[in-house]
C-alpha cells in the first residue's frame, strides 16, 4: 500500500519561519511600536501619511529583524572584519566626495542617499566582538590599544563630517565591547581623568553650532526663541502633564506645534503631555524589560563573541533611550538621537531592528547548541 504523506497544518508550515524570534524581545519590541503608533496618530496629526510611513518603518524593521535572526552568529563572525571595512571605506568616500546638506557632509549618492555612519553603529561593535573572540585568553594592555584603534577610526572619521551625535553613539556601542571585555576599571578612571583634563582642547575643537547647544543646555533661557526654544517647551510638555497626563489627543504644546520635531526627536514630550508621570513610568518599565531580555541573552550566550557583541548591541538601545530622554528633559544637549522603536524615521528602524534580530540570533542558536 502506497505511503500517503502526512499533510501537515498551516501552523507547522509556518512554525519554522517564526522560530527564529525571541518571544520575550520579540513582545516587548511589539510594546514599544504600538505605543509609537498611538502616540505617531497624535503627535502626526499634522502629518496624515506619518502613520502609514511609520507601519512601513515597522515593516522593514521586522524583515531585517527576521533576516538578521536567520544568520548564525558563526556567520556573523566571519563577516565582521569585510562588513567593518567596508563600512571605514565608505566613511573615507563620504570624506572625499560625499554630499553637503545643511552644512554637513554626511550622504554619500549611489542611485539614492546613503549614510554610511550608521552601518558603523553595528559594524564596529561586530569587529571589535570579532578582535576579543581570537583573543579571548590575552586581556594585554596592548590588545586594548588596538581595540582603541579600530573604535577611533570610524569615530574620528564620523565626528569630521560633523555629526558628534551619531560618532558619540558608534563609539559608545564599540567602548561596551571593550569593557565588557574586562577592561580595567584603573584604566576606565585614567581615561575619565585623561577627558576631563582634555576638556578645554575639545571645547576649542567644537564647531560653533556644537557650543551653542551645551551653552543653551547650561541657560536655554539665554535665547527663548531661538536656540532654547526645543528644551524650554519640551519642558513646559512634559511638566504640563503632570501625574496623569492631558488625555490622548488632548496635549496642547504638541497639537498646536509648539514642540518642534514632536514625531521624531521630541516625540517622547508629547507622549509625556498626553500620559503624564504614570505613561513615563510604563515606557521606562518597558524598556527596562528590553534592556533586561538583552543582558540575559549575553549572559547565556555560549562564547565571547556572542556575548561582547549582545551585551554591545543591548548597551546601545539603553543609550539611545537615555540620550533622547536627557536632551527631552534638558539634562543632556541636543544631538538629534531617536527614542528607539518610538521616533519616526526609517534608517534608525533599521539599525535597531538588525540589532535586535542579532540578539534573536544569539539567543536562538545557543538553545541549538544546547538540543
Amino acid at each position: 500500500m502506497a505511503h500517503i504523506p502526512e499533510r501537515r497544518s498551516l501552523r507547522r508550515r509556518l512554525r519554522p519561519y517564526f522560530a527564529v524570534f525571541d518571544w520575550p524581545l520579540g513582545l516587548v519590541l511589539f510594546v514599544l511600536m504600538m505605543t509609537s503608533l498611538i502616540t505617531m496618530a497624535s503627535a502626526g496629526a499634522e502629518f496624515p501619511d506619518r502613520v502609514e510611513h511609520q507601519i512601513r518603518n515597522f515593516l522593514l524593521s521586522f524583515a531585517v529583524m527576521w533576516i538578521a535572526a536567520n544568520v548564525p552568529p558563526q556567520t556573523l563572525m566571519r563577516l565582521a572584519v569585510p562588513i567593518y571595512t567596508f563600512g571605514v571605506a565608505l566613511l573615507i568616500a563620504v570624506a572625499m566626495f560625499g554630499i553637503i546638506k545643511k552644512g554637513a557632509r554626511r550622504w554619500l549618492h549611489v542611485g539614492i542617499d546613503i549614510q554610511p555612519s550608521e552601518i558603523l553603529k553595528i559594524a564596529t561593535p561586530l569587529m571589535l566582538a570579532w578582535y576579543f573572540q581570537q583573543r579571548a585568553n590575552a586581556g594585554t594592555w596592548k590588545n586594548y590599544l588596538i581595540a582603541a584603534v579600530i573604535l577611533l577610526i570610524p569615530f574620528s572619521l564620523i565626528a569630521k563630517q560633523p555629526d558628534l551625535g551619531t560618532g558619540l553613539m558608534v563609539f559608545a556601542s564599540g567602548f561596551y565591547v571593550i569593557f565588557l571585555a574586562g577592561l580595567p576599571w584603573k584604566a576606565i578612571i585614567a581615561l575619565g581623568v585623561s577627558a576631563a583634563a582634555a576638556m578645554p582642547i575639545a571645547w576649542s575643537m567644537l564647531h560653533d553650532y556644537q557650543r551653542e547647544r551645551v551653552m543653551t543646555l547650561i541657560d536655554p533661557t539665554s535665547d527663548p526663541l531661538g536656540k532654547g526654544f526645543h528644551i524650554i517647551q519640551s519642558e513646559i510638555a512634559i511638566g504640563s502633564g503632570g501625574m496623569f497626563g492631558k488625555g490622548y489627543g488632548q496635549g496642547t504644546q504638541g497639537a498646536l506645534e509648539f514642540v518642534p520635531e514632536q514625531t521624531t526627536d521630541f516625540v517622547f514630550a508629547v507622549y509625556s503631555e498626553e500620559f503624564g508621570m504614570v505613561g513615563n513610568l510604563f515606557l521606562l518599565f518597558v524598556y527596562l524589560l528590553l534592556i533586561g531580555r538583552g543582558l540575559m541573552i549575553a549572559a547565556n550566550a555560549p562564547n565571547t563573541f556572542s556575548r561582547l557583541l549582545a551585551g554591545a548591541i543591548t548597551m546601545m538601545f539603553f543609550t539611545y533611550a537615555f540620550v533622547n530622554m536627557g536632551m527631552v528633559i534638558g539634562i543632556l544637549p541636543v544631538v538629534g538621537v531617536p527614542l528607539p522603536f518610538m521616533s519616526y524615521g526609517g534608517t534608525a528602524f533599521i539599525t535597531l531592528g538588525l540589532g535586535a534580530g542579532i540578539l534573536m540570533s544569539i539567543q536562538r542558536h545557543r538553545k541549538l547548541v544546547q538540543t
